[in-house]
């Protein structure tokens, strides 16, 4: 017989085949602890706060290939950080909604990450935005906005080296965003809740 324990709605007890199964969340990770004799962690999945900025409410979003070729790509972009996600909302006529998911990273997909601007960030932002396609699932990193971007067709049209690129674009405030570009990418994200500015 199932037994089911919560603390403040986060911690629950089953017994499945026998065995006690215990998880609980620390933070946004998810703890899995398996009862044989000795407590031991079996498992642990991390769960991340995404946030998206838009004008409706998304409870399931989805891949669209609309508008203009963006940094990454089409598909559907969130970011970490919240504050970004309300820029994006405010950019959008009609009401301002900051959307909130449940981010649960699957390894099995292609994903490509770029933990900061580098080269190769921007020689890929340059194709992307150029709409060269590419076969990723899922595409992590900080954000061309609108000076920065500048500063990208300042380099890619001869106006400016590299090495002046960098030295523009360094001293931006820290940026995030997540492409989500196919369905099975989409499968990672679970909606929480929403909120109007």
């Amino acid at each position: 017989m199932a037994k089911h324990l919560k603390i403040n709605g986060k911690v629950c007890l089953d017994s499945w085949r026998g065995m006690l199964i215990f998880s609980f969340f620390l933070g946004h990770t998810k703890i899995f602890v398996y009862f044989c004799g000795r407590i031991t962690i079996k498992k642990s999945e991390i769960i991340m706060i995404l946030y998206h900025g838009t004008n409706t409410v998304v409870r399931f979003p989805e891949v669209r290939v609309s508008g203009y070729n963006k940094d990454f790509g089409f598909g559907f972009y969130c970011s970490q950080l919240e504050r970004q996600a309300k820029r994006w909302a405010l950019t959008k006529r009609g009401v301002h909604i900051v959307c909130l998911y449940d981010y649960m990273p699957n390894p099995k997909l292609n994903v490509k990450s770029f933990p900061k601007m580098t080269d190769e960030w921007l020689d890929f932002v340059a194709a992307c935005r150029h709409g060269e396609p590419h076969s990723f699932d899922i595409v992590e990193g900080p954000m061309a906005d609108d000076e920065v971007w500048d500063y990208v067709e300042d380099f890619l049209s001869g106006r400016i080296t590299r090495e002046a690129f960098w030295a523009l674009a360094r001293f931006k405030h820290p940026t995030h965003q997540i492409l989500f570009c196919t369905d099975h990418a989409l499968g990672t994200l679970s909606f929480k809740s929403y909120y109007q500015l």
